[in-house]
């Protein structure tokens, strides 16, 4: 037994041992040619680059959405209301609803099993407002304080405000991060008033920064959500009513949790069927269920993600079919010496093995510094663009193992058709 083992062992050995002078050989040819070499690289550079670049742009995007989603809560429902914009609009809607109202809030609590916890939400977008702000006016929320736990709210300085003082409709407010930053960008904001239109607020507590889209997602208004002032709901009525239009509804959004065990999709419909009833089929809101929304999102990032890498890989494709030129013209080149060395006994197998190591080391090193070039070309646009990139160790494997995989292809047919060369002829070759 350890007899036979040490002849496999010696077997390997020699296998392996036998592909060292044919790589040191390939890094001969390659260097001979330096400036040829160079540009039959490129294609497998700016393919391997495009790959893990457009896969950055992807996982950056999709980390980014699926925070969002997340952050919204995969357990809860959101109605949102949709606002008509012009006065004809509103009429022909009021005919036949009366829009998202404190009412469907009770009817859904009374109605919808498996609901732990909601609150009405009433935006408002202050027309002044002190001290002023150095960047965009922050929105408004009036809602209840089980909006915090709803939305996940984790209040970094502070406190946020309790159902007493929603109740009393209290003169407090919490500050969004961006929100804090405006308003009070050098100073500790705790116990500093407010002042949206005409009514001043005291600030009691600051939450942590949330994740914001820059463009709407299935229903999900685009907003800074870290640039929100958070009031206690009948605050926003009783104190901020003389900003209220006859354009907006009673309550413009809804925020349900549900229980665990709760199938959201299911209750968003039994949710959908409540309002359809009150609102007579008008369509004037939209039911927003997260988890339904993280599974589309999933399935959409797969999308993406194929038809980036089909794209990118037509990069790839073109930078394989340089190699077989250039693999070509040189077979052309080393006629004799492939006539040579088949004349001493070299098999067809050692030559087709010679010229596809050659073609395996122009993608290898092509791809090794694609990777680097992606990686490059990621940071830029991130730093360009603004966007969020992550270069992610499956994209970079995919791209490296897809461009070695093209040498591979690509270097078949000149193998083989040098391993065919007749021997005489090819040393007869000038």
């Amino acid at each position: 037994m350890i007899g036979e083992r040490t002849a496999d062992e010696a077997l390997r050995h020699r296998t392996w041992a036998q592909y060292i002078p044919d790589f040191r050989l390939g890094f001969q040819n390659l260097l001979l040619h330096k400036l040829r070499t160079m540009l039959t690289m490129l294609g497998m550079i700016f393919g391997v680059a495009a790959v893990v670049a457009m896969l950055s742009i992807g996982a950056g995007a999709q980390q980014q959405v699926m925070a969002f989603i997340e952050q919204l809560g995969v357990r809860n429902l959101i109605v949102e209301a949709k606002e008509a914009t012009a006065w004809d609009e509103l009429q022909r809607v009021r005919r036949t609803s009366p829009g998202l109202t404190f009412r469907d809030h009770r009817v859904i609590r009374a109605n919808v099993a498996g609901i732990v916890s909601s609150t009405p939400r009433k935006r408002f977008t202050p027309q002044r407002m002190v001290p002023k702000p150095q960047r965009e006016v922050p929105v408004i929320y009036g809602v209840e304080p089980a909006y915090q736990n709803i939305a996940g709210l984790r209040v970094v300085a502070g406190r946020f405000f309790d159902q007493i003082e929603s109740d009393r409709a209290a003169p407090v407010c919490v500050l969004g991060e961006a929100a804090r930053a405006s308003l009070f960008p050098q100073e500790d904001p705790l116990g500093k008033t407010v002042k949206a239109n005409d009514q001043w607020f005291r600030v009691i507590g600051v939450v942590a920064p949330m994740v914001s889209l820059q463009t709407d997602i299935s229903g999900v208004p685009a907003q800074d959500r870290n640039n929100v002032i958070y009031i206690p709901l009948y605050a926003a009525f009783f104190r901020l009513e003389d900003n209220r239009s006859e354009m907006r509804d009673e309550v413009d959004g809804i925020y349900l949790q549900l229980e665990p065990a709760a199938d959201s999709l299911q209750t968003a419909e039994v949710v959908r069927g409540l309002l359809n009833a009150s609102h007579r089929n008008t369509g004037d809101f939209s039911v927003i269920v997260p988890a339904e929304l993280l599974a589309e999102q999933r399935r959409t990032q797969r999308i993406f993600d194929m038809v980036m890498v089909a794209i990118a890989s037509i990069s790839l494709l073109v930078g394989g079919i340089g190699i077989m030129n250039i693999m070509l013209a040189s077979i052309l080149e080393r006629t004799r010496e492939i006539g040579v060395r088949r004349a001493v006994g070299a098999r067809q197998r050692d030559i087709v093995r010679q010229f596809l190591i050659e073609a395996i080391l122009i993608s290898f090193c092509g791809g090794i510094m694609g990777i680097g070039f992606g990686f490059a070309m990621s940071g830029l646009i991130a730093q360009l663009a603004g966007w969020t990139t992550i270069v992610t160790s499956a994209s970079v494997a995919l791209a490296f193992l897809v461009s070695v995989s093209v040498g591979l292809v690509f270097g078949i047919y000149p193998a083989t058709k040098a391993a065919r060369l007749d021997p005489v002829e090819a040393i007869r070759y000038e």
